[in-house]
């Protein structure tokens, strides 16, 4: 067939195609003056803006210690006022991932998102206490709004909590908007919220929308969105969780003796365990831990578990989606999640009426499996262990069994797990036969490790693997333990010999001597009885002990391959660095105090020491004396923390500036170990599931217990576990109403810590001196100091004068962070001493009233002194009498009546006081109450004011000065011209002759007076009468006046109004022209 040729495309030459191609290719193209701005200095603001938000957007990088391979959890807050729709949004996700209604939701409940992704949700309780706590470990916010009423006093409370501890991811969601009838006051009360919203946290901070409730929970369309929006979400690792590890506890019992709670009636500490996914850094058993609520303790034990909501295996890695079987595991806990309930000391299986075993195409929940599995078990964990054995060979005809004691007893001690795996005697069904299949295939050092709790994890979170389901019943001696340690089974089996001080040689010895069940025979190891003592002297001195050197340097040859466990001896022994290098042994036990038979050292006599090894290669002098140099030795010493302190410490410091992760080691230095041996020394990673132990725990912890409240063990460093003098920068914030006073009790939230304590504020006086301030000053920061835990510097906080829920108004006091912790920071308060002059040479005086000892005065002495008036001083000398008075010189002559005043420093020093919050200890969680005002104690116990009689306010009665007349000397008077002399007349003592003289009227002077007089009194009260008339007349007019007015108010307010809305009309009018022709512009 040929091939069938095509005609090749030819563009349009002419026609409407090439004229619309043609108009394409002249519209492409680049105007440059398209946007070019008009004003260069337009051109100038937008250039520095654009590199402002350039610049803005850049961080300080930080290292993110979260691991990738297997990340902890992203802990998931949702945050609301109460009655906004927390638990409903909670369920809601739950639901959206884990394909399960809670009926209850209570704790951090976590789901696996995805394959990489986990998340723990947990609702915060609408009390301060929580949000606080919650603040400090959220990953991501959900911060709910209530659409219909608006920002709430504890949205605000919750943020300002965020910026003190450092910031996660805030998402916004608006609830209730169904509410909202009307749609243009919808789309107004959306705009406006969101604009405030951006206020609060950034320009272009994502809110979502939730419309209403459907079903109990929120529309699935708009749930998706957000898990979708979640699923994606990148976080910042933060500074204060990047250097400490905590932890969220999902779970918690107390393992105390019941016989011990009931003895005490409930009163005694308490042994708690609390569970869950270890953030931030890594957590090693050394740490000292605070619980937020309860206060430090000392960890007693951590044990890595098994992950109780893993995230998929490689399996699920092929498909693209997760798979629906992965979608249903959810951990909960605190929660009734698949009919199972985790209490404070039990559990809880919720089985439901209908309940049938035979029903195998109903789906069971996890309480019912777990129902039908016990059920299955015929007998109990014990008879199965104790009708188990083992066999040391596939061959071996009789199995292996322990050699009874003849003066003790037989003891017999079980690899006892926590408490924390429940359902141990499940798979407890299977027989012996589990420990005849393969055995040929078991190594001694297999055999060493087979009961290691990593085994036993895999046994149980797999319940379908067909490895061995019953703990051994392997008896092994365990040096160093008294009888009565081994009495009670508080005995720490180690994977490895090494762990328990013995060396490689002794762990071998141990296990060569074996008893069988019939004929009880010993098989040794050590061949050392072979040749008989008579024959010796026939032998070549060769030949002597062959077998047993052939057996050393083979035992020898071994040890060299493996690797030495030097962090195991190191830690696992009571010998030092030195001895350890040098080839001491550890103490072993003598055969006489080892109770069992199945290991045991048979103690061989010394070797000779002229004999050489001739199987051995000889080892070099040169190669020996590399070993004698001590900066060898050194670096040897360095690996390890037991080494000496100070190069501990610069290693330390070398480690932090090569390696950015801070106190995360190399990951090569501890490849060799096993995994107990190195989270003894690296700590327990971030993500893992652990299980932490915590003695002397108060009862009260236990009681009261509420999983609403969030249960957060934060490790703490090593300087914030003792307390001195911080001084910080504080603000009082601009919302709260009252003034901060100094010496007034504060609630910091600090750290891990919430505690209250007793600020002194000060201001840094030209820097000079830190002088004291009785409050704290508006709208500008100041200095505090106060006695608690310290926190490394550029750590933030805030503070609170109370906690309760009953304050309406705003309760964050203050904001700041924390300066210094140098104790050496001294504050001064004004301290003004006054006194008065008793006598007075010219300019000098004897000041009396302001010392009580001439001590004092000496301690004074060249001090500047001054008078009100403002004549400066200073103090001279003491005098004898009266006690405490002192001589002073002035610039000029004082007064008597002049106060003199002395301006010193006086050094105060902050209270030690230091009142932990201890709230998680308290029934009802808000109503934790610390040290109060006076003045609250007197209103609160219905107390009356004490009024002091010098307090109390007195009408003051000031006699008036006199002034002495001022004295010119005669001779001073003449000198003086006329003008400046002083006139100053004495008053006439005789009378004049007008004063003496007596006036007599004449009868018709006296009538014509009288008659003046009687006319001015008529004249004066016609005056009167006609004043009271015109003022009649004048309030008439006045009123008449106000009425007209009022009429003339009202019709000027009647023509305004019309001429108002006509103005308004015709710029509607015209705006409506302009937007009509804009429109048809833009049409065009």
């Amino acid at each position: 067939m040929e091939t069938q040729t095509h005609k090749p495309h030819r563009p349009a030459q002419s026609g409407s195609k090439a004229d619309k191609k043609g108009k394409g290719k002249q519209k492409t193209g680049s105007n440059e003056k398209a946007f070019a701005p008009k004003s260069g200095r337009r051109a100038d603001r937008q250039a520095r803006r654009n590199v402002e938000r350039d610049e803005a957007r850049l961080h300080v990088p930080l290292v993110n210690r979260t691991p990738d391979d297997e990340p902890p959890p992203v802990i998931i807050a949702i945050v609301g006022p109460p009655g906004v729709g927390k638990t409903t949004l909670l369920k809601s996700l739950v639901r959206r991932y884990a394909k399960q209604t809670l009926s209850e939701a209570k704790g951090p409940i976590t789901v696996v998102a995805g394959k990489k992704r986990r998340l723990t949700f947990i609702e915060c309780y609408s009390d301060l206490n929580s949000m606080i706590d919650i603040g400090k470990v959220a990953d991501l916010v959900l911060l709910m709004l209530d659409g219909s009423f608006g920002f709430e006093m504890e949205t605000f409370e919750f943020l300002n909590i965020l910026q003190a501890h450092g910031f996660p991811k805030v998402i916004g969601i608006l609830t209730h908007l169904d509410l909202i009838k009307k749609q243009a006051t919808l789309r107004a009360t959306k705009k406006l919220l969101k604009r405030r919203f951006w206020n609060e946290i950034y320009q272009g901070a994502k809110l979502f929308y939730l419309s209403g409730v459907l079903n109990g929970r929120y529309p699935d369309t708009e749930i998706l969105n957000l898990s979708r929006f979640i699923s994606v979400m990148k976080f910042r690792p933060l500074i204060f969780r990047n250097t400490h590890p905590y932890l969220l506890a999902d779970r918690i019992e107390d393992l105390t003796p019941r016989e011990e709670i009931r003895t005490s009636k409930g009163r005694c500490d308490r042994t708690v365990t609390l569970y869950g996914y270890l953030r931030g850094t890594n957590l090693r058993q050394s740490t000292k831990v605070h619980i937020p609520g309860v206060g430090d303790m000392t960890i007693k034990a951590v044990t890595k578990l098994g992950d109780p909501c893993p995230l998929p295996d490689a399996d699920s890695e092929k498909r693209r989606k997760l798979s629906e079987k992965k979608k249903l595991l959810v951990h909960a806990p605190m929660s009734d999640v698949g009919g199972v309930m985790y209490d404070k000391d039990a559990v809880w299986i919720n089985v439901p009426g209908n309940f049938t075993r035979g029903a195998t195409d109903v789906p069971h929940g996890e309480g019912e499996r777990m129902v039908i599995d016990l059920q299955d078990v015929d007998e109990t964990l014990e008879e199965t262990v104790a009708r188990s054995n083992i066999r040391l060979f596939g061959s071996s005809s009789n199995p292996l069994t322990i050699g009874t004691r003849h003066h003790d007893g037989e003891v017999s001690y079980s690899d006892d797990d926590d408490d924390d795996e429940e359902g141990e005697g499940e798979d407890a069904s299977e027989g012996d036969s589990e420990f005849e299949e393969g055995e040929d295939d078991f190594s001694e050092d297999e055999q060493a490790n087979e009961g290691s709790g990593e085994d036993d994890e895999q046994a149980r979170t797999n319940p379908s693997s067909t490895g061995r389901h019953t703990l051994r019943t392997v008896v092994r001696s365990t040096p160093g333990f008294s009888s009565k340690e081994k009495e009670g089974g508080e005995v720490a089996f180690a994977d490895s010999d090494s762990e328990f001080g013995l060396s490689d040689d002794e762990g071998r010895g141990r296990a060569g001597e074996i008893m069988y069940a019939d004929d009880e025979k010993q098989i040794s190891s050590d061949d050392k009885e072979e040749f008989d003592e008579d024959d010796e002297d026939d032998v070549p001195a060769w030949k002597i002990g062959l077998a047993a050197k052939a057996s050393a340097a083979f035992e020898d040859l071994n040890r060299r391959k493996r690797r030495k466990d030097w962090v195991a001896m190191i830690y696992s022994s009571s010998l030092g660095p030195e001895q350890i290098v040098n080839g001491a042994k550890t103490t072993g036990v003598k055969p006489d105090e080892i109770d069992d038979d199945f290991f045991r050292v048979n103690s061989s006599s010394a070797a000779n020491q002229d004999d050489l090894d001739m199987t051995k290669e000889v080892s070099s002098p040169d190669a020996l004396r590399e070993w004698e140099d001590e900066g060898v030795l050194d670096a040897l010493r360095t690996l390890f923390i037991t080494g000496d302190h100070g190069d501990g410490e610069a290693d330390q410091e070398t480690n932090v500036l090569k390696n950015p992760g801070g106190a995360q080691p190399a990951p090569t230095e501890f490849e060799g170990l096993d995994a107990g041996t190195r989270a003894l020394v690296e700590g327990y990673k971030p993500g893992t599931y652990v299980r932490i132990e915590l003695a002397s725990v108060p009862c009260e912890f236990i009681e009261h217990f509420d999983p609403r409240y969030p249960i957060i063990v934060g490790g703490l460093l090593a300087a914030e576990e003792r307390m001195g003098y911080l001084q910080v920068r504080i603000k009082r914030h601009r919302w709260f109403a009252r003034t901060l006073k100094t010496n007034d009790p504060l609630i910091f939230s600090l750290g891990w810590r919430r505690f209250q304590s007793v600020p002194i504020y000060s201001l840094d006086d030209h820097s000079i001196r830190m002088r004291m301030l009785k409050y704290t000053p508006e709208h500008m920061h100041c200095y505090a100091s106060f006695y608690g835990p310290v926190a490394l510097p550029n750590t933030g906080f805030c503070a609170f004068n109370a906690l309760s829920g009953e304050t309406a108004a705003f309760r964050v006091s203050a904001t700041g962070v924390v300066l210094d912790i140098d104790r050496s920071t001294k504050i001064v308060k004004k301290l003004k001493l006054t006194g008065v002059p008793f006598k007075i040479f010219k300019n000098t005086a004897f000041i009396r009233d302001m010392f009580t000892s001439a001590l004092e005065v000496a301690k004074f002495e060249g001090a500047s002194i001054r008078t009100v008036s403002g004549i400066r001083g200073q103090v001279k000398k003491a005098l004898n009498k009266p006690e405490g008075a002192f001589r002073a010189t002035f610039e000029d002559k004082v007064l008597m009546s002049d106060i003199i005043f002395l301006r010193a420093w006086y050094s105060i020093q902050p209270r030690k006081f230091y009142n932990p919050v201890t709230s998680l200890l308290l029934s009802d969680k808000s109503r934790w109450c610390g040290m109060r005002l006076t003045g609250q104690i007197r209103r609160d116990e219905g107390l009356k004011t004490p009024l002091a009689v010098n307090s109390t306010y007195k009408p003051i009665e000031r006699p008036a000065r006199r002034f002495n007349a001022l004295k010119v000397p005669k001779k001073l008077q003449a000198a003086l011209p006329y003008a400046s002399k002083p006139k100053l007349m004495k008053p006439q003592s005789k009378q004049t002759y007008m004063q003496k003289r007596a006036v007599v009227l004449e009868p018709e002077e006296k009538k014509a007076i009288a008659l003046l007089q009687q006319i001015r009194a008529l004249r004066k009260d016609q005056v009167a009468r006609r004043r009271e008339k015109q003022q009649e007349r004048k309030e008439a007019h006045r009123k008449k006046v106000q009425k007209d007015e009022a009429k003339d108010a009202e019709k000027e307010k009647e023509k305004k109004k019309v001429y108002m809305r006509a103005a308004g009309m015709k710029s509607k009018r015209e705006a409506d022209i302009e937007e009509g022709r804009s429109r048809k512009r833009r049409k065009t």
